[in-house]
C-alpha cells in the first residue's frame, strides 16, 4: 500500500478528519504506519480516544480501499494526496488541509494564478451580468476561476470562464459520484473536458449536506490568490468563504449593488469590513497582474477590433448581424437572431470583451 492509498483509507473512515490525521502523522512516520499501529499506541495519542482508536485499529472493517480506487479509475478520476507533486501548493498552508483530492479533469501549474468568484445561489440579473463580465475578463487575462459549482453565481462564473476559453476549477461539497447540483452535470463534463477540473475531498459516494459545504468553502478560500464576491445577502456561504479568505491572508474584493436590495447587503458589509470595492475587472488585474495562457506574459486587456467590419464566425457573426447602433433588449436579440437565450447572453459577453458591443443600463445593448 502506498502513502496515497493509506490516506484514501483514512479519508474513508468515520470520525477521522484532516485535523485528526494531522495529529496522527505527528506521531507516526507515514499514513501506512498509522493503519498498522497497535491499538495501545493509538489510545495514548491526545484527542484520539477509545472509539477512534478502535476504528483505526480495525480500519479494514469500515472501508474498502480497493473498490474506491477501482471505481475512481473507471470514472477517469485521479486521486492525489498532499504527498503528491500535483497537490495544490496553497492548500499546504491550511491547518486542516484535505488529505486527498479527487480530481475529474486536469490540474495545471498555472492554476496557482487563481481567483475565486462566489456569491448567492439566488442571483439576480444584476449579479448574473456582473459575474459574467468579471469572470470572462479575468479568465481571458489568464486567471483560473475557482468556484463551487452551486446554482446561481457559481454556475455563472464557471460558464463565463469556459466561454472565455479559460480555465476553471469547481470545488464541490459532495463526492464526485454524487455530483451536486445534478443539473450541472453537463457543465461539469465541459469543464473536465479541457477547461479545468471538478475537485472534491470527499469519497466518491458522499452525499451533500450542511457540513460538507462549509468544508468545501475552506478549500476555495485557501486555494485562490484573491476572492471576489459578486452578489450575496448578509448571511450566506459566500460571506463565510470571504471571511475565511481574509483569515488566510488573501485579497478580498466585493462588487457593490443597489443599496435597497437585500441581495447586495453582503457585499456592502464586506466593503465596510475592509474588502476592496471593485467596479471593473481591471481593478483586480491592475492589483494582481495579468497572465497569458502560454508563457505568463502580461496581457493588457481583451482584444481590440482591428477593422471597421470585424471578421466573426458562428454565433458571434449571427448575433452581431442583428445588432444595431440603437439600443436593443436581450429579448429582441433572441427573437431576431433565433439563438437560445443562454447563447445570446454568453455571446454578448464575448462581443463586449472584444469591444464590439456596448452594454447599456437595463440590460440593453448596441454596437459600438
Amino acid at each position: 500500500m502506498t502513502d496515497t492509498e493509506a490516506l484514501v483509507a483514512l479519508n474513508l473512515l468515520p470520525r477521522i478528519g484532516p485535523v485528526r490525521v494531522r495529529k496522527l502523522l505527528d506521531q507516526f512516520a507515514s499514513p501506512r504506519e498509522v493503519l498498522g499501529a497497535p491499538i495501545d499506541q493509538l489510545r495514548r495519542i491526545n484527542q484520539i480516544g477509545e472509539e477512534t482508536a478502535q476504528i483505526l485499529h480495525r480500519w479494514q472493517d469500515h472501508c474498502d480501499v480497493s473498490r474506491e480506487l477501482a471505481e475512481a479509475q473507471e470514472r477517469g478520476i485521479k486521486i492525489i494526496s498532499r504527498f503528491d507533486p500535483d497537490y495544490p501548493a496553497p492548500l499546504h498552508e491550511v491547518f486542516d488541509a484535505p488529505n486527498v483530492l479527487y480530481v475529474w479533469g486536469h490540474l495545471e501549474a498555472r492554476d496557482k494564478h487563481s481567483i475565486a468568484v462566489v456569491g448567492s445561489r439566488r442571483s439576480t440579473m444584476y449579479g448574473t451580468q456582473a459575474t459574467k463580465k468579471f469572470s470572462f475578463q479575468l479568465a481571458h487575462a489568464g486567471y483560473t476561476i475557482i468556484s463551487g459549482l452551486a446554482r446561481g453565481i457559481d454556475t455563472t462564473a464557471h460558464e463565463a470562464a469556459v466561454a472565455a476559453g479559460g480555465r476553471t476549477i469547481a470545488v464541490i461539497g459532495s463526492g464526485l459520484a454524487k455530483l451536486y447540483p445534478p443539473e450541472n452535470l453537463a457543465l461539469a463534463e465541459k469543464i473536465a473536458d479541457g477547461h479545468g477540473a471538478i475537485v472534491s475531498e470527499f469519497p466518491l459516494h458522499t452525499e451533500p449536506d450542511k457540513q460538507t459545504f462549509p468544508q468545501r468553502n475552506r478549500i476555495v478560500a485557501a486555494w485562490c490568490r484573491a476572492l471576489l464576491v459578486t452578489e450575496c445577502p448578509a448571511w450566506s456561504g459566500a460571506m463565510i468563504t470571504a471571511n475565511l479568505a481574509s483569515e488566510y491572508g488573501k485579497s478580498v474584493y466585493a462588487i457593490p449593488g443597489p443599496i435597497d436590495k437585500p441581495t447586495s447587503a453582503g457585499c456592502h458589509q464586506l466593503i465596510r469590513d475592509g474588502a476592496t470595492l471593485c467596479a471593473d475587472p481591471t481593478h483586480i488585474i491592475d492589483d494582481l497582474g495579468a497572465f497569458s495562457f502560454d508563457a505568463q506574459k502580461p496581457l493588457a486587456a481583451a482584444p481590440e477590433p482591428t477593422a471597421e467590419t470585424p471578421v466573426l464566425e458562428g454565433d458571434e457573426a449571427k448575433l452581431f448581424a442583428v445588432l444595431d447602433r440603437e439600443e436593443m433588449s436581450v429579448d429582441q436579440l433572441i427573437r431576431l437572431s433565433g439563438l437560445p437565450a443562454a447563447t445570446v447572453t454568453g455571446t454578448l459577453l464575448k462581443l463586449e470583451m472584444r469591444r464590439l458591443v456596448k452594454a447599456l443600463p437595463g440590460f440593453r445593448f448596441c454596437r459600438r
